[in-house]
């Protein structure tokens, strides 16, 4: 049986007391995700998905699904996301690229997209700092990582690059905002995927981040 090429879909979510207004739509934003990525990889046969979603607060990180079968996931709803308290995002990262790491560091067909959703730049953590989280990212990305930061309330570009991440994209913080970031998040999805298939069938290696 041949084995297929393993995408791992982690989500970092903020869930902070400030994501509070926009709730709702982060709850049927992620769950739009979730039907994309089926569509996906029913396009995309060769692939095999996964979704892996931590949310976090100065309350601590929630795994929520972890290396999960598209195909079997769940929607979240008002009962598994709560946003409260302050917004610990390089803790976060720290632990989420951990917890991958125990999966992909023993795979040799597979890649990783990171997507980070927040309102607000980092202001709790205490384990990692953002020079530790700038040496990660820069070591994952040369392991078939890729990186997307998404935000507001905030200069996302400026934030990202000090992490070294230089896929970003901006959202208006209401409902007619959040929807057109959703519909072109779940594009570049598709396209990361094409991007995938490209390089299997060219062996031209590693492709270029996709532009969000």
């Amino acid at each position: 049986m041949e084995t297929k090429h393993q995408v791992h879909n982690l989500i970092i979510l903020d869930e902070s007391g400030s994501m509070e207004s926009i709730k709702n739509t982060i709850i049927e934003g992620f769950n739009e995700i979730v039907q994309t990525v089926k569509g996906i990889e029913k396009e995309f046969p060769e692939q095999e998905h996964f979704i892996s979603l931590v949310t976090f607060n100065g309350l601590g990180q929630k795994l929520l699904h972890f290396i999960d079968p598209v195909s079997r996931l769940e929607q979240i709803d008002e009962k598994r996301y709560r946003p409260d308290a302050s917004t610990p995002l390089y803790d976060a990262m720290g632990y989420s690229f951990a917890k991958m790491r125990q999966v992909t560091d023993n795979l040799t067909d597979y890649n990783v997209l990171v997507t980070i959703l927040t309102d607000g730049e980092e202001n709790a953590s205490t384990e990692y700092t953002g020079l530790a989280i700038k040496q990660l990212i820069d070591e994952l990305k040369l392991n078939r990582w890729t990186f997307t930061y998404i935000g507001t309330g905030h200069d996302v570009e400026k934030f990202a690059a000090t992490i070294s991440i230089t896929n970003t994209m901006y959202f208006q913080k209401d409902e007619k905002g959040m929807k057109a970031m959703f519909a072109k998040e779940n594009s570049s999805r598709r396209i990361f995927s094409e991007k995938i298939r490209e390089k299997k069938d060219t062996g031209e290696g590693f492709y270029k981040e996709p532009q969000a």
